[in-house]
């Protein structure tokens, strides 16, 4: 269960009163004398306690202390983590003094003053009045004035003018910004999708009341002659259309009701939560003004044809007049569907092929067979040597476990936490300058297991000892930065200072990706687990085909090695990578499914509107046959319409389309918004679709018999 670690002022940003006892205040998270107590969230008090009062004074171990339960929060309290809300929460203080004894920090009487909380974000409020610039000009400034306290105390960082800190503040959401992810960006992108579709959806229905309207303008002009006003006219036809509306908005709401769960599970992340559509509130109230948007809009068109009715003309015309006219109305109405339905089809071809992009590019590893193994100890006090001798039979058991082709102990793990110790290099005056380089600790089965190939020299094997000469592995991106000119075998590398001995380069492997999939490379080196801390290793597994089928067999098999309460939790890699690919996941799938929806509402309107023309159509097709034109030609004529419009759709759909892409472009991997391929295929889709959509009812009108419709009222 996930624990949230804050400070005393952290309930002082909500309002959201204990729901029984109280919170922990600032006298209990004092750095270096943190209190052992915790608040329990309301929905684990609700479970687990059974909604006891008897709860406050109740001790829990978290992590390897034992604290006190003080309260419990307010009913639906989950801070900053909505999707993973806390079980409980404690001091921040107490949790670093706990990171000092477990061994994780140094310099235990003063690791609230250094510069090592890699752990610890920040939260602030503006004062009332106060600009976001205004508030970014003063936590920059007090940025700059800590870092220059930390050149003084580290003599080896690079000058200010190089390293230039900038601190901004930004939403409390990390998903809104000030560095907003592009799965927030994509999010957002998706609500004005879903805006276009439903305009699509206007425009067909639309459509179809405005030839509605065309076929009443006789019964119209009666009415008016009787002496109804064109006031209640005209509110009588837009009570039509919001009553169209609102019956489609109600049957929305029962569909999304029942598929939200169906929906999440196939297009959305695993991690990705969905409210109950009849409960939520803003759910409600925005379904509500769309249904009525929708019904205003789709209004529109035959209150126009109805408001410019020609009163005496009307009563004039004959049975036959008025039954079809041409109207650019009509077609304009098709041609938005068919352009929208193009955006939204070359939105959704870009992020499918993004996401082939993403998932042919090469890591450096594998990942679909690997099982990340974690160690939790639970307050299970081991010595070093102890504690190297449980992962030791740790590694025997899942090399024999089965379906486990080989396992490896290690240090760091991609897109999950990277280590990193301050390097010297004969010739170069300050490492730091040139980047970041990871650390990792391997055992001598790492590189087969996690499938990184080593191009060069060797790995590490079982001969790299403690007490052997000291060697590592670096990066091919490593050793071209250290060594541009050289060959990096045989150089010599110092960790922590200039002082310590010599580790040696002796092989070269393949450059990994470990904190964004684009096309820069990191910098790692790779060191013996045995020269290095053997008692603070991982594992990874590699399974006999995909990783999550037997993460519960491997877990089961090494429980039965851990000291209790310590206990091993497994992690598939693809579940990690895949939180790096969320975005262009979402991208495809939602711009996938709109799309085709939209393409779907365009071809049903186009037929319609082509059908019901035809329909009123029939007299005048029936002369043209009579005259002497063949069923090719009235099958040509009718198709061609249908075509046209799509043409026309298709050409706006593309500037459309490639006007947007300035803006849909940082949001693609590797894809251009401008890729011919995909609008190609977007317009051979749409034209396929036109063509299906016409060929129906043409073939109906080519086989109109001439007699039969000179006779057609």
């Amino acid at each position: 269960m996930r624990v949230g670690i804050v400070s005393a002022s952290f309930f002082g940003f909500f309002d959201a009163p204990p729901a029984l006892g109280r919170y922990f205040g600032p006298s209990e998270d004092v750095p270096g004398n943190g209190a052992h107590v915790a608040i329990a969230s309301h929905s684990l008090w609700q479970t687990a306690y059974g909604g006891r009062r008897d709860i406050l004074g109740a001790k829990v171990q978290i992590g390897s202390d034992v604290y006190q339960i003080i309260g419990v929060a307010a009913s639906g309290f989950v801070g900053l983590w909505p999707n993973q809300q806390p079980a409980y929460f404690i001091p921040i203080s107490t949790f670093g003094d706990a990171q000092v004894r477990a061994g994780f920090m140094v310099k235990e009487a003063t690791w609230w003053t250094t510069y090592h909380w890699g752990w610890m974000d920040m939260i602030a409020r503006r004062k009332p009045g106060v600009s976001e610039a205004a508030a970014n000009a003063d936590l920059t400034q007090a940025f700059v004035k800590s870092t220059e306290a930390e050149r003084v105390e580290s003599s080896r960082m690079p000058p200010l003018a190089l390293l230039r800190p900038r601190a901004m503040i930004g939403s409390i959401l990390s998903e809104r910004g000030p560095n907003a992810s592009g799965f927030a960006k994509v999010a957002a992108w998706l609500g004005g999708v879903a805006i276009v579709v439903l305009l699509i959806a206007c425009a067909n229905v639309a459509n179809l009341l405005f030839a509605r309207a065309l076929r009443r303008r006789r019964e119209i002009a009666v009415r008016l002659a009787l002496g109804v006003s064109r006031a209640r006219l005209l509110s009588q036809l837009l009570t039509e259309s919001v009553l169209l509306a609102l019956g489609g908005g109600l049957a929305g709401l029962v569909v999304a009701h029942w598929s939200s769960v169906g929906l999440r599970m196939a297009f959305l992340p695993p991690n990705t939560t969905s409210p109950s559509v009849l409960k939520d509130e803003r759910t409600l109230l925005f379904a509500g003004a769309a249904t009525l948007a929708a019904g205003l809009i789709t209004g529109l068109a035959p209150i126009l044809q109805a408001s410019h009715a020609d009163l005496t003309g009307d009563l004039k015309a004959g049975a036959r007049e008025g039954i079809y006219q041409r109207s650019r109305l009509r077609v304009v109405l098709l041609v938005i569907q068919g352009a929208l339905s193009v955006v939204l089809l070359v939105g959704a071809g870009l992020f499918v092929r993004s996401l082939n992009h993403v998932r042919d590019v090469r890591l450096g590893y594998d990942v679909d067979p690997v099982l990340l193994v974690d160690l939790n100890m639970r307050g299970v006090e081991l010595d070093s040597a102890r504690a190297a001798e449980l992962r030791r039979r740790l590694l025997e058991r899942a090399q024999s476990t089965p379906n486990v082709r080989s396992a490896t102990l290690q240090i760091g793990v991609p897109f999950w936490s990277t280590h990193s110790m301050n390097l010297f290099v004969a010739g170069i005056d300050t490492v730091s300058r040139l980047g970041r380089f990871n650390l990792s600790a391997v055992s001598p089965d790492y590189f087969p297991t996690v499938g990184t190939r080593i191009l060069r020299g060797r790995g590490v094997t079982a001969t790299d000892l403690e007490h052997s000469q000291l060697v590592m592995v670096v990066s091919q991106a490593m050793g071209k930065t250290f060594w541009p000119n050289e060959d990096p075998i045989g150089k010599c590398v110092r960790m922590s200072a200039d002082t310590m001995p010599c580790r040696y380069v002796v092989g070269i492997a393949e450059d990994i990706k470990s904190r964004q999939l684009s096309n820069e490379t990191d910098m790692y080196y790779y060191l013996p687990a045995t020269q290095f801390r053997p008692d603070r290793t991982g594992l990874f597994v590699r399974v006999r085909g995909e990783a999550s089928q037997y993460a519960e067999a491997v877990r089961r098999s090494l429980q039965r090695e851990m000291p209790s309460p310590a206990y091993i939790s497994i992690t598939p890699l693809t579940q990690i990578i895949g939180d790096q690919t969320r975005s262009w996941q979402l991208g495809a799938s939602m711009f996938t499914a709109f799309g085709l929806l939209a393409l779907v509402l365009a071809a049903i309107g186009l037929y319609s509107v082509i059908a019901y023309s035809v329909a009123q159509r029939t007299h005048e097709l029936g002369v043209r046959m009579a005259l002497g034109a063949e069923r090719g030609d009235v099958l040509k004529l009718v198709v061609f319409e249908g075509l046209r419009v799509a043409i026309v759709g298709i050409v706006i759909g593309g500037a459309i389309a490639l006007a947007a892409g300035r803006w849909l472009g940082p949001l693609l991997f590797d894809e251009s918004p401008r890729d011919p391929a995909v609008y190609s295929v977007v317009a051979l889709s749409l034209l396929t679709v036109s063509l299906a959509a016409s060929l129906l009812p043409a073939r109906r009108a080519s086989l109109v018999e001439p007699t039969r419709a000179l006779r057609y009222e």
